[in-house]
């Protein structure tokens, strides 16, 4: 059956994603339109694919015990020079963001993982491109400001083609047998890149 690579996120909601992911891809990072604009739970981890089953069951009941939040963002922030990554910063919600991924990754959970960095919450505008046009992102977007409530998290899936796509979304407090149907592929055409 294979490997598939997940992750697991909030996603940051309109208008506000599209308009970060603008700017990141008018910042020069070549993955912007590859990856929705979001606050990572669980980061990209490879799981045989026969453990999907197991992984959809376990998120549903993460989010059966989760309850809405309110997010907000503010300015940016930077974990230059340990890894080349400008964000946005989250101000308000990284409490529950922080329980939602401790139990996410939890050792007796399907995507028991170790983080490689401990976890701090925030909406990447800038990874691994040249350092001029990260010191752009951070001073450009100093004055950004959001803010909305979290109803929930979803799945992702990478595709062979780099793109992450949508696969399953969360609502807290809906049961853990009550995961939305699966939303098929939310990448934009090409053309409207």
């Amino acid at each position: 059956m294979g490997t598939v690579t997940l992750g697991v996120s909030i996603a940051v909601p309109e208008p506000y994603g599209s308009f970060l992911q603008e700017r990141r891809a008018g910042f020069g990072d070549p993955h912007a339109h590859g990856i929705p604009t979001h606050v990572t739970l669980l980061p990209p981890t490879e799981v045989d694919a026969s453990s999907l089953p197991a992984i959809e069951r376990h998120l549903a009941g993460v989010a059966a015990l989760g309850r809405p939040f309110r997010m907000r963002l503010s300015g940016t922030g930077t974990f230059r020079p340990l890894s080349p990554v400008v964000y946005v910063n989250v101000v308000e919600g990284s409490a529950s963001c922080a329980w939602l991924q401790k139990r996410i990754r939890d050792a007796s959970g399907p995507v028991a993982r170790e983080l490689q960095f401990p976890y701090h919450p925030h909406v990447t505008i800038a990874h691994g491109i040249p350092e001029e046009a990260m010191d752009r992102a951070y001073a450009e977007l100093a004055d950004f400001e959001a803010a909305w409530t979290v109803e929930g998290f979803a799945l992702y899936e990478q595709g062979e083609d780099a793109v992450w796509r949508l696969e399953r979304e969360y609502p807290f407090g809906a049961g853990a047998d009550a995961p939305v149907p699966r939303q098929g592929d939310v990448s934009r055409p090409a053309a409207t890149r």
